[in-house]
């Protein structure tokens, strides 16, 4: 029987988990971001004109200029926040919303930062549309964060920075786990992942080469 699109990119996840390590990092997704996945209907955060790509492993464009951002780093990045049914996330870009849809399935609040006025409704009307009761989306500078419901158990930022904003590292709980494409927008990025320990000290681990648009800020 013929591979549903779904299956298709879930099985396309696999495969480049596969080979984008070496051995000396476990190579398979967990399977619980795969269903995670699986529950939300991709196409419904793409336009009209990119819904028959909705289900390929790729990046794609979005309104405002902005991208959804490819399914194999939207499952990497999910596993490294280590989510768990009690966490409470931050998300710094909600762009369409989709990231936040897959968060929403295996945690018990996502907070989301979108910069883009615009762009923020748009997603609010459309997770809300879709069902996703514990997403609530802001339209708010992310470099700030979102103080008022710190400490965060995960942040995710979904655009490039230079350099990794201060008021994150203070939002994020001890234990907790900040992951985000740092390097100059348009030239090299490392998905780079943060641990803030217990005792406070801050971890840093390079995991992969990725490509993402800036982190953009207000001006004042």
């Amino acid at each position: 029987m013929p591979q549903t699109p779904m299956q298709r990119m879930l099985e396309s996840i696999r495969l480049t988990y596969r080979f984008s390590f070496d051995s000396s990092r476990g190579q398979i997704p967990p399977e619980k971001v795969l269903a995670a996945m699986a529950a939300v209907p991709r196409e419904e955060f793409v336009p009209n004109d990119m819904r028959p790509f909705a289900y390929d492993n790729n990046a794609l464009p979005i309104q405002h200029g902005q991208t959804i951002s490819q399914p194999f780093i939207v499952a990497l990045m999910t596993e490294l926040l280590q989510p768990t049914p009690e966490s409470i996330l931050l998300e710094i870009g909600t762009g369409s919303g989709y990231q936040a849809a897959v968060l929403s399935g295996l945690v018990a609040k996502v907070y989301s930062l979108e910069i883009i006025p615009e762009m923020a409704e748009e997603a609010r009307h459309r997770l809300s549309r879709l069902g996703y009761r514990n997403v609530e989306v802001l339209a708010r500078d992310g470099y700030s964060g979102l103080p008022e419901h710190a400490p965060y158990d995960g942040i995710i930022v979904t655009a490039a920075s230079a350099s990794v904003p201060p008021p994150l590292i203070r939002q994020l709980k001890p234990g907790g786990r900040l992951i985000l494409p740092l390097g100059e927008p348009y030239h090299y990025q490392e998905l780079t992942l943060i641990r803030k320990e217990l005792n406070g000290e801050i971890q840093w681990r390079e995991i992969l080469g990725v490509a993402f648009v800036p982190l953009t800020r207000k001006r004042t």
